[in-house]
């Protein structure tokens, strides 16, 4: 009777420490996991991480990430990558001036009949010049305009036709004559129907319908 009396004791005072052993669990000292309110045991070390998703691949076979497409503005459209922006229109060339054809005729003024250009304006001739051929330098020109023609000389009203021509005078320059004597404007003429240059310097002078020098 008392044998099984302590038995009773004895396992009465073991009961509490085979509930703690119970909770604690595990196989060789290790704490269990998997119950409710759990969680995911950490990587031990050694262990790899996680692989990250790989990049997807270009057409040529290349995995770097691409920049994003350039985007435009309002007025102009996004230029798409790797294609070069168009580019902008040349400005139209500017058409060069296009002087107008010169004519010459005869004008009745207090000299006689004279020539003179489609304005009314006297035009003179250089006793200077020899053979058809001007002999007014740069200065001269400055004061002595020549009458420049980009083709040939219109024949108006009075004048011989057979005797207006044209000479070149140097480069691109075109200059009117009449028989001998290219053809000049003075820059002391102001209007039409002014002879304001005749006889200057017993050099310059008129010119009659026949050719000739009015002195």
């Amino acid at each position: 009777m008392r044998t099984v009396t302590i038995r009773a004791r004895i396992a009465l005072c073991a009961a509490p420490l085979l509930l703690a052993l119970a909770a604690c669990g595990g196989d060789e000292g290790k704490p269990a996991y998997g119950g409710a309110g759990a969680q995911a045991p950490p990587p031990a070390a050694g262990d790899a991480a996680p692989a990250q998703p790989a990049a997807p691949a270009g057409p040529d076979g290349s995995t770097e990430a691409e920049p994003p497409p350039a985007r435009g503005t309002d007025d102009e459209p996004a230029t798409p990558p790797g294609r070069a922006a168009p580019a902008s229109p040349a400005a139209p060339a500017q058409p060069r001036p296009v002087m107008p054809q010169q004519s010459v005729r005869v004008a009745q003024t207090e000299l006689g009949r004279i020539l003179v250009d489609q304005s009314g304006r006297t035009l003179y001739g250089f006793t200077k010049d020899k053979d058809g051929a001007s002999n007014c330098d740069a200065d001269c020109v400055a004061v002595w305009p020549a009458l420049i023609t980009p083709g040939e000389v219109k024949p108006g009203d009075g004048v011989r036709p057979g005797m207006l021509r044209t000479a070149r005078q140097g480069g691109d320059v075109t200059q009117a004559a009449y028989g001998e004597w290219p053809l000049y404007y003075y820059v002391g003429d102001t209007g039409p129907g002014e002879t304001n240059g005749q006889g200057l310097d017993d050099e310059w002078f008129v010119v009659a319908p026949d050719g000739k020098l009015i002195r």
